[in-house]
């Protein structure tokens, strides 16, 4: 995962899916931007499963399977908001335009109930570290049955690291469930 995830920086990835068998290894990226990692013509996936075999397949008898997913709606994915905000902070972006850009792009997403952000670290190059927090619509931390998705990177910069959270709720997970009972009590 870690080879893949820093491989792959620029391309979005998600999620990294590992499935283990005696002979066989599947690896499956979920990403925002497939055509960054299969390239033209396919090439920059052969070359990517050359990279892994060369690295990870020690044994002749083992084949690679690797499948490249797109996520349907990337801004409403934290891990690939993370890893925008990463990017753009390492690039300089003013980090409050950059969060508050992320969060409007988030809560546009359908089917999202609330986004927050969070960055630390030595923010615009302070001496003194801090955190900062934006937050839109509603994050039930305390609440089970709502789903939010968790995602969180690192910005290197020249003056340091910036951690990246992000926070993003779906909506309640049982509403659908509780709908049907409703309807069917009456």
């Amino acid at each position: 995962r870690k080879f893949l995830k820093k491989k792959l920086r620029e391309a979005s990835v998600a999620k990294v899916e590992i499935d283990r068998n005696p002979n066989m290894l599947t690896i499956t990226l979920h990403t925002g931007k497939p055509g960054v990692i299969i390239g033209r013509g396919g090439s920059g996936a052969e070359e990517l499963r050359r990279a892994l075999e060369k690295k990870f397949l020690r044994t002749k008898g083992t084949k690679l399977n690797l499948s490249i997913k797109e996520v349907e709606h990337p801004s409403g994915s934290a891990q690939i908001v993370a890893q925008n905000i990463a990017l753009e902070i390492e690039r300089r972006l003013p980090f409050r335009r950059t969060m508050r850009r992320a969060l409007e792009q988030i809560m546009k997403t359908s089917g999202v109930a609330g986004a927050k952000v969070e960055l630390s670290g030595r923010l615009d190059g302070a001496e003194i570290a801090r955190n900062e927090t934006l937050s839109r619509g509603k994050i039930p931390m305390h609440t089970l049955r709502t789903n939010i998705e968790f995602g969180r990177t690192v910005a290197i910069t020249t003056y340091g690291t910036v951690g990246v959270k992000v926070w993003v709720n779906h909506g309640e997970v049982f509403s659908s469930l509780n709908d049907t009972k409703a309807s069917s009590n009456r």
